[in-house]
């Protein structure tokens, strides 16, 4: 999990920094109302940078502002979803075919992060369990060499994570399953099979789908 803004850092950043982290890890849930005192006081600064930082926080679709009221935490919709899965898709199964034949630094990073997801899962930290879920699928793009859709999934960085933390909570039975799923992924890649981890991958991320629907596997 990312550490705090350093106390050198400039107000609205530390703020910007504290209310993001919060929503992304749900210490801030989705419905939540933050008024612009409480989180000076939470952060030790006056209220012009939590303004500033509020503002910003908008832009990425993190809060609604409402004047003289305060920020309300948007709740992850069932169209953020299904536009995350869909744009994911489009991006993984490009990338899982062309990550084969697979580099064995590749693999070795793969193999490293499972096991990291593993033991966070047994910590029972959500957070870090969806921050490692996500690193998994970030490294197979990276992979692929091609900058523009490395920048394009790391855009859908923050979406993903916030998504990530609230199915885990909501339906923790996932953990042990994403981690399965993800030892087939690396195993296809290391059997040199394009069309079977790029299979893998579409049936891992397409589940996420059914939760927008209300349904899940």
């Amino acid at each position: 999990m990312p550490a705090a803004a350093p106390t050198t850092a400039p107000a609205a950043e530390r703020v910007y920094i504290h209310v993001k982290q919060a929503v992304l890890d749900r210490r801030y849930e989705g419905g939540t109302l933050l008024t612009e005192g409480e989180l000076a006081d939470a952060v030790g600064v006056s209220r012009t940078p939590v303004r500033e930082a509020l503002l910003k926080l908008e832009v990425e679709g993190l809060i609604k502002l409402y004047p003289k009221k305060g920020a309300l935490v948007l709740a992850v919709s069932a169209q953020e979803i299904a536009d995350v899965v869909e744009t994911r898709l489009l991006v993984e199964e490009h990338a899982a075919r062309k990550a084969v034949p697979s580099s064995p630094q590749l693999l070795d990073r793969l193999a490293e992060l499972l096991e990291q997801q593993k033991r966070q899962g047994e910590d029972g930290d959500l957070a870090a369990v969806a921050a490692t879920d996500r690193a998994f699928h970030a490294e197979i793009v990276r992979n692929g060499g091609n900058e523009i859709l490395s920048r394009l999934y790391d855009q859908l960085r923050d979406r993903q994570l916030r998504m990530g933390v609230a199915v885990m909570h909501a339906h923790p039975d996932r953990i042990a399953k994403n981690v399965t799923e993800h030892g087939e992924i690396l195993d296809a890649l290391r059997a040199g099979d394009p069309d079977l981890a790029a299979d893998l991958v579409r049936r891992h991320v397409s589940w996420v789908s059914a939760l927008a629907r209300g349904e899940v596997r």
